[in-house]
Parts: structure tokens; sequence; C-alpha cells
């Protein structure tokens, strides 16, 4: 670091005892499986006047522990080192700071040892290392691992499917794999689980993975800078090439052309490719039928939409690897509410866990709502007077047309006015637009019906029951 007149950088010796202090509160703070995941490869750099320069392996690292961890760890130092003011994080590479420059700070992570086993640390820093020299490889998410995909109904052809690959790149039969499905179902989990269990089982094969909007820009950059063979050579000397959210390309002819040639390349030559789109190489509308064809060649696998038992599945894993005290109860209603995809799902829980933190509160169910009003608001099931009348014609066993009908037999009349009495308590329509939708009746037959219904759910028993249940089987 440089000096600055009156600042005397401080030595290994002098730093190595309250970095250990620093790095075990936080551990102690954030739990083990957070700290594992995070802050373990944070390597202390110096300490100079108001500043602690702390390195991490890469750009992505750097910048989750910036924005998570950041303020918490200034905290932590300045009873270390009194007048602290600035944490300045940096990468490695980008301050210069190589192995032999940590391993002379003697502030490695020796100093604060991890159970992590020591093949699977060996492998992260062989990812790190290989990432650093392989300008091709996005930054891997460490949470992101086969080990941590919670595996249910709707995803695990897609998850047997990348292990297989995992364990045996560029096998018969299952080259190229072409993950598919919507935003939040796993695609991205699975290809960064891949990228991981390969490098650490063949460290010797050089993995490519990227975005395809980054792919195109690269593509693009070397055709403006002439050096479009030098693109190609690098790109093809890849082992396993892995290019998420391909539908960026649809559209986009000349990158579809490279990509296509460079697919058959690596394919002819047995290397794997691992494609992720939102959709099936069929329903790619705007990508070309040769490409599709080649990509549909291999195994197709689709990521569902989850289903209830797979959410609360996901939940509970998050919940033990973060190693917090959450609800059975809270766990089940987000499973229920939020069934849209993993992430909303997560961000609920994180949300949900970092209020009950922040204000020192009981997390219950009770306060579930105040706290995910919006997010609970955006995944409120709409539900329609078709939906209400559908559902009490085929509870009560009578015709969908008996709810238009003049029929006043009380075995038709009654469940009539059910259904009128949900759709004003379960939708937003008004009392004369709900008595169109039943045969054109009027606001005061509408307003008769659902008075009707409280009064008898007060005094029969089994009509309460009725009305419970399609209510409830209305709602989920």
């Amino acid at each position: 670091m440089k000096t600055e007149p009156g600042n005397v950088p401080l030595d290994a010796g002098q730093l190595a005892a309250p970095w250990a202090r620093v790095r075990a509160k936080l551990r102690a703070e954030v739990g083990e499986v957070e700290y594992r995941n995070w802050l373990r490869q944070m390597v202390l750099r110096g300490v100079e006047g108001e500043l602690v320069a702390i390195s991490l392996p890469s750009r992505f690292l750097r910048d989750w522990v910036r924005d998570h961890y950041g303020d918490r760890l200034k905290a932590l130092c300045l009873p270390e080192w009194p007048g602290t003011r600035r944490v300045d994080f940096r990468v490695m590479a980008d301050a210069g700071t190589d192995a032999s420059t940590q391993a002379e700070s003697g502030l490695a992570e020796s100093l604060t040892p991890s159970p992590r086993s020591p093949a699977v640390a060996a492998s992260a820093a062989r990812v790190t290392e290989a990432a650093r020299e392989n300008e091709w490889m996005a930054p891997l998410d460490p949470r992101l691992t086969f080990d941590s995909f919670v595996v249910g109904k709707p995803n695990e052809f897609a998850h047997a499917c990348a292990r297989r690959v995992a364990e045996r790149p560029a096998s018969a039969g299952f080259n190229p794999l072409f993950l598919y499905g919507g935003v939040g179902l796993g695609k991205t989990h699975l290809m960064h689980s891949i990228a991981w269990a390969i490098r650490e089982a063949h460290p010797q094969k050089p993995v490519a993975y990227m975005s395809a909007e980054k792919f195109m820009y690269r593509f693009i950059g070397a055709l403006r800078g002439g050096n479009t063979m030098e693109f190609k050579t690098q790109l093809r000397s890849v082992d396993i090439l892995m290019i998420d959210d391909l539908q960026f390309l649809i559209g986009k002819d000349n990158t579809q052309e490279e990509f296509f040639h460079t697919f058959n390349a690596l394919v002819d030559a047995g290397k794997q490719i691992v494609v992720s789109a939102d959709k099936s190489p069929n329903d790619l509308s705007g990508i070309e039928d040769r490409l599709r064809t080649r990509l549909g060649g291999g195994i197709v696998a689709d990521l569902h939409a989850t289903t209830y038992e797979l959410r609360l599945s996901i939940l509970q894993a998050k919940v033990a690897q973060a190693g917090v005290d959450v609800p059975v109860k809270v766990l089940e209603l987000l499973a229920h509410k939020i069934a849209s995809n993993v992430r909303d799902l997560e961000g609920a829980l994180n949300r949900l866990v970092a209020h009950a933190k922040l204000f020192s509160r009981p997390l219950t169910l009770e306060n579930v709502p105040e706290v995910l009003s919006d997010l609970l608001r955006t995944h409120e099931k709409r539900i329609t007077i078709d939906d209400i009348q559908r559902k009490v014609a085929e509870h009560y066993a009578i015709r969908m047309t008996d709810m238009f009908s003049a029929r006043r037999a009380r075995a038709v009349a009654r469940p009539r006015q059910v259904a009128m009495y949900l759709a004003k308590q379960l939708t937003s329509r008004s009392l004369p637009e709900i008595g169109r939708r039943f045969g054109n009746r009027d606001h005061t037959t509408v307003m008769h019906a659902v008075s009707r219904i409280q009064q008898l759910m007060a005094e029969d028993r089994v009509l309460a029951e009725d009305v419970t249940l399609l209510r409830r089987m209305l709602e989920t």
C-alpha cells in the first residue's frame, strides 16, 4: 500500500491477531454456512491510517461482500484499528496480489480454519485461478452447487441430466444438454453446478461459461477489432462450452451464424455443449432451423413450475443451510402463497429473516402479511366469477348452466346463492356486475343472496363448512 505522510503501514505480525478476531466475530454473527460461502476467501492486504484494504478472488465476491457485509466489517475493524473510516474491497488480480503475496502477509485463510473439506477448498481455489486465466469464464456463485440444489418432481430429470454431464462430459446422447424453463426455476443453478463439478473432477478441462449476451458482445468486439480468427481459436479450444439464456440471440443473425459454427466444431471434436433458454428449441422462434435442429439433437430437459411440496422443501433447505429458526407455519404459508418462482420465494424468506434480525422481533405467522404485503399482493391469486361458478357447480353436482337459469328449485337456488356470496367476498366486482353474470339478475337479488348465506352459515354448520371449503379451494 502507498504510504501517506504520518501513516505507517502495519506489518503482517501486527495484523494477524486483530484480523483473526475480526473474522471470528463475523463468523459467529453470520453463521458457519454463510461465512463459508461468502467470507472465508477474504484476505487482509493492509491497514494504513484510516484505510483497511481487503481483497477477494473475483469481482462477484468483492461486490457481494462489499454490498452485504461492508458496514459490519467496518464496525468490527474499528475496535482493532481505532481511526478506521473506510474499508476498501479489491479484486486480487486488480490489486496485483497473487498467492505468493498472500502467503508472505501471513493473513491467508489458515488463521481461521473452516470445516470445508480440503478437496472442495482446493477445487474452489482451482476454479478461481482458472477464472483469472480464462477470460471466457464468468464468475461462479459458490452457493449454486449440486449439494444445494433441491430436487423434486418438476426438476428431477433436468437435475439427473446435469449430473450425468458433469460426471461424464461429452458422453453419447447427452451432447448437447439443453435446459429450459421459466424464470427462477433453477436453470442457472444447474449451469453453475455443472461448472463447479467439472472443475473439481476434471481441473485439466478448460470450461467456458457465459451468457449469450456476453458471447455476442465478444464476437462483435472481435469483428470490429479485426481479430475474429483469435476469437474462434480461443473459444474452440475449450472442452466445455456453456451458454446461458440463449434466447438473447434471437434476431442476431450474424452471432447465431458464429455460434452455429462454434457449436459444430466443438461437438465434432468431442467437446461438451450445455445451453439454457426460457423455451424449448422448437419454441424458440427467430432461431435458424439448422441451429434449432442441432440444439435438439442431444438431451432436452424441462424444469417445470414448482409444486407446493418442492417449494416447501426448498425453504426448509435454505433455513437449515443458514442456521436460522423459522416456524414451520411460516414456511408453509410462503410455499403456499408464492408459487411463481424460486427467486421470489427465497427473496421473501430473506426479507422475513432480515426484518426479524434488524428489529429483534420473533418471526411469527402474524407478522408475515405486514413484512411481505407488497409481495403477497403481487402473488395473490386472481379469482374470477367463472372460477367460482364452476367450482360451486362441481361441488354441488349441478350444471354450470344452472347458475344462469331461472330455476328456483332449492337444489339449484341454494348453490347459486353460495356462488353469489363467494363472488362478493372474493372478487372486486360490483353487485350489479355480479347480478349480470348470474343470468342478468338485479343487484338486489345478489344482496339478498349474500345476506341469506351469511345468516344460514351462522345457523347451519354443514353449509358453513361447505362455504369455508369452497373458499379455501378457490384461494389455493
